[in-house]
């Protein structure tokens, strides 16, 4: 196996004195889809927002083909977000322009292109996800999932070295659902891309990802190919894959004895 493209080593993170990241290690090889799955509230998307710079780690490191320079130097880690690409919960589509100006304001702001060149573009992303017919409608007059298929237009316009997707199955119907998760694996191969998958959705998930990490309380349990972690006995991917109320994550919130507050 090749080194791998992005590294993230015994990163830990704490808002104050609540710890949300423990000793997290995770390698991403360039042209896998890795997902990181875990319950809410697990630490999910702070690992994204420590990958984009948004937040820094409060111990550990993090490299890009073995160089740790982009999250040390403010030139460096803007430069590099130019190759990476965001779909972000739900969309983040600007309101008050068209699908066609929300793909290009990447282009425009970041590129030198000419307005033809970047039409063409704007279109072909349009295309890629079955939407170029759509590309003079609002924001508003899109439903849930086709407003999640043009920001993820938005997330390639820039040809991406890596992707990273924040839940990007949630609140979508079951059709809609599917059709998000096979863009994702097929614009990810065709781009020739890495993608991070963060998520909650066990089968979309598992369907799509050459690899699986799952976080637990800031903390990674388990790890391997979706076939391997079905096949896990680990109590918490058991439970989670199968939906149990009740394992180590457990049901009731830590409370007092129940004599104590139901007593006459």
């Amino acid at each position: 196996m090749s080194a791998p493209i992005l590294t993230l080593d015994h990163i830990q993170f704490a808002y104050q004195d609540r710890v949300i990241l423990h000793d997290i290690s995770i390698q991403f090889q360039k042209g896998q889809v890795v997902a990181i799955m875990g319950g809410s509230g697990s630490g999910k998307t702070t690992i994204l927002r420590i990958i984009a710079g948004l937040i820094k780690a409060a111990k550990g490191q993090l490299a890009w083909n073995g160089s740790s320079e982009i999250w040390h130097n403010d030139v460096a880690l803007y430069a590099w977000r130019k190759e990476v690409g965001m779909l972000f919960q739900q969309g983040a589509l600007l309101t008050d322009i068209s699908v066609f100006e929300n793909i290009a304001f990447p282009l425009r702001e970041l590129t030198h292109l000419p307005e033809s060149i970047i039409r063409d573009i704007v279109l072909m992303k349009l295309e890629a996800v079955g939407l170029r017919g759509a590309h003079q409608l609002m924001p508003s007059a899109l439903s849930g999932g086709m407003a999640r298929r043009v920001a993820l237009a938005r997330a390639i316009v820039m040809d991406p070295l890596l992707i990273m997707y924040d839940e990007p199955f949630a609140g979508l119907d079951p059709i809609s659902m599917g059709v998000i998760a096979n863009l994702i694996r097929r614009l990810n191969d065709a781009l020739g891309a890495t993608s991070l998958l963060v998520s909650h959705d066990v089968d979309e998930s598992f369907a799509i990802a050459d690899f699986v990490y799952f976080v637990s309380q800031g903390r990674i349990v388990a790890q391997g190919t979706p076939a391997q972690l079905r096949q896990s006995t680990h109590p918490y991917v058991q439970q989670f894959i199968e939906a149990k109320a009740d394992g180590p994550v457990p049901f009731h919130y830590p409370s007092c004895d129940i004599q104590k507050d139901f007593s006459l």
